[in-house]
């Protein structure tokens, strides 16, 4: 942490190398954040893209905190920005699919028919995140995927922790619904 402190100072002083150090250690939780957040593999990299130009742009003005929580911060404004410029949801590419963690391939230990079907609960679920406001989405991504706590979520959302709570609780009932749709691709302890 204070290896991190240090690239701080040094960036806010102007050093690229430093910033490039920061940009190398944080980039691929902000493009997992953007990927989930628009659905898309070229546009999340263009949000993250986005992302690390304002860092880099407003970081004289970071003054201390939790430096993953506001360049996360960034980059939900930049995901944000992207949605209402396209006006319009982007579904799920196949390139993406292949970024994906249920996208891995078919490994010894799995039949082909479980693959399928990881693949296509996989598949659901973006649908679902896609169905889901900017915030509720958000909420999810930060906290079901990301493993943010809480505070972490409230602070990279710029709310309360009870606001973040509750968008947490209408987001997993909306997606639960989406998911009673496809309950085939449910295992069986889930479905009703």
């Amino acid at each position: 942490m204070d290896d991190e402190r240090q690239l701080i100072s040094e960036s806010q002083r102007g050093d690229l190398g430093a910033f490039n150090t920061l940009v190398e250690r944080h980039q691929r939780q902000v493009f997992n954040l953007a990927l989930r957040m628009l659905g898309d593999g070229d546009l999340a990299a263009d949000a993250a893209q986005e992302t690390f130009i304002s860092a880099y742009r407003a970081i004289r003005g970071f003054r201390g905190g939790n430096f993953r929580s506001w360049l996360l911060r960034i980059a939900t404004n930049a995901c944000l920005d992207l949605m209402r410029a396209a006006k319009a949801r982007r579904s799920l590419s196949l390139e993406t699919l292949e970024l994906t963690p249920e996208s891995v391939p078919l490994s010894r230990e799995e039949s082909p028919e479980s693959y399928t079907i990881r693949r296509e609960l996989g598949q659901a679920i973006q649908r679902g995140l896609d169905t889901l406001s900017h915030d509720h989405k958000l909420a999810v991504v930060l906290i079901d995927i990301q493993g943010f706590t809480y505070q972490e979520a409230a602070r990279i959302m710029g709310c309360s922790d009870g606001t973040v709570k509750s968008r947490l609780s209408r987001a997993r009932r909306e997606l639960r619904e989406a998911l009673r749709q496809h309950p085939e691709l449910l295992p069986d302890q889930f479905r009703l």
